[in-house]
Order: C-alpha cells, then structure tokens, then sequence
C-alpha cells in the first residue's frame, strides 16, 4: 500500500466532499495551494504539522487522512510470496489495516512440534484461524481444540495461546483484530 497515495486519495475525496476548491482549503490550511496539489497526487513529503493543519481545515481527525476507506483491490501473487522465519515456523502476511482497529492478516505455515506458546496480546484481541492444510491445535492454553484441514475456530488473542501444528507441516489462515480503543482488562 502506497501511504502517500492513501493520504492523497482522502485528502481529495475529503475536500471534494465538503465542496471546497483546492484554493480554498489551501487557505483554512494556511498551506500553499501547490503543497496541496503535490499531496493529492501522491507526492511530497508531508510535515505531520501539514497533516494537522489539513485535518482541522477538512474538520476531521487525522486517522482520517491515514486509514483507507472503501474497498481497494490487493493482489499478491503466490510467486511473489515474502515468507518470514517465526516462533512456531514460517509466515506469509497477507494483508494488514488499520481504522477503528488493527487487523493482520497471514497464513502461518506451522513447523511440526514447535509447541509455542504466544503470549496474550492487546485486550479484547481475537485470533480467527482456517485451517488450509494439516492437522492443528489452537486456542487460549487449557482449552485447545484439534483442527484439520478445513475447520476454523475464533479465540481470544488476549490470553496465552496456542496455535501449533499436531503432526506433519500445517498451513493456517490466521487474522488477527486487535481494537484501536483500549478495551478493559479482565478482572
């Protein structure tokens, strides 16, 4: 994902919302209409100081300059896949967002046997785990389920956890939703 670009393509759909020329936002900025027109096309450099400026011109929180809104198409090829060397074996992260929460998205390929145990996360964190291939065990420590091929399950992400492959190699399709607004913690 392109940050600058995201940031440009709110900018122009904000201000085209609110029915303000670039001249005129430029001016509730205080910001040069030119360091306006280089921020909706992609370029530039912005100051975080240019960002506030434009978010309180625009009337709007700067989360809304940074999170990208609608349903932009992501394709990663197989062949291009960036596998990374972790705990419990290898991961593929497919897609990560971030709005009212964060959201990762992966497929884990589990060693056999890793027997790790992630430590719970953010309050209120889920893990939604499909599994693609092989045999798993997943879920909060003391209550993990056997999977296969096909199951999923959704778990609390915010207690010790496992996720582990029971026996062989295992592919699991795991997103993980973590809320942006602190949740309470369990008493």
């Amino acid at each position: 994902m392109d940050d600058v670009g995201v940031l440009g393509r709110n900018v122009r759909r904000i201000r085209l919302e609110r029915h303000l020329s670039l001249g005129e936002l430029a001016r509730l900025a205080g910001l040069a209409k030119q360091t306006l027109a280089n921020l909706e096309n992609g370029g530039g450099n912005p100051t975080v100081e240019t960002l506030l400026a434009v978010a309180r011109a625009l009337g709007v929180g700067i989360t809304w300059l940074v999170t990208e809104w609608g349903n932009p198409v992501l394709v990663q090829r197989g062949v291009d896949a960036a596998w990374a060397d972790s705990p419990a074996g290898r991961r593929r992260t497919l897609d990560q967002t971030i709005g009212s929460g964060h959201v990762i998205t992966a497929v884990l390929e589990l060693a056999p046997g890793a027997g790790h145990v992630s430590p719970g996360l953010s309050p209120g964190t889920l893990q939604h785990a499909y599994v693609v291939s092989g045999d798993v065990l997943a879920g909060p420590v003391g209550e993990t389920h056997p999977l296969s091929a096909g199951d999923f399950v959704r778990f609390p992400g915010d207690v010790p956890h496992v996720l582990d492959a029971a026996d062989g190699t295992a592919v699991v399709h795991v997103v993980t939703t973590i809320p942006q607004i602190q949740q309470f913690s369990p008493a």
